[in-house]
């Protein structure tokens, strides 16, 4: 069973995780706007991931003996400057939910909730691999510079991740 406190915790996580799918379908739907496709396509990708990060922890709750109680989404931005600002927010949203996470276990460990910290290991390991593909993109992005062949075949190269998808 789960401390109300964890409980409290893991929901409020819950928020930050359909807050980032959130945001990543904002940040999709720009790029549709401005005609990148394919990250638009990579991003509703991500949006669909961090919306199975809320449902693992949901699920995780439950099977806890606890309950979900869900919390109001705050509203993400709609504009966006380029491809190189999406990419750097991302990174900036990746390395807050990755200290939300670490916040939440070190809670967990002060409590000696065992079986938390097995959970939360799983997401520890996610954030890791959600930085550092963040910031390679960003990374791309800011060689080729917002406009140009180089950035349409970035575009491609993303939007190829929605394939398989």
């Amino acid at each position: 069973m789960l401390s109300k406190g964890i409980q409290d915790a893991i929901n409020e996580q819950i928020k930050h995780e359909i807050f980032s799918a959130y945001l990543y379908l904002s940040m999709s739907a720009y790029c549709e706007a401005v005609n990148l496709s394919g990250t638009a396509t990579w991003l509703r990708v991500q949006w669909h991931e961090e919306l199975s990060h809320a449902m693992k922890l949901i699920a995780y709750v439950g099977g806890r003996g606890g309950r979900v109680i869900l919390q109001a989404i705050d509203r993400p931005p709609a504009d966006f400057k380029s491809p190189v600002d999406i990419f750097q927010q991302v990174l900036e949203h990746e390395q807050k939910v990755t200290a939300m996470i670490n916040r939440l276990y070190e809670m967990v460990l002060k409590e000696n909730d065992y079986a938390t910290q097995v959970e939360l290991q799983w997401f520890i390991k996610e954030q890791v691999e959600e930085e550092k593909i963040a910031a390679d993109i960003l990374q791309q992005f800011k060689m080729v510079g917002d406009v140009g062949t180089a950035l349409l075949m970035i575009d491609r190269q993303l939007g190829a991740r929605g394939a398989g998808s």
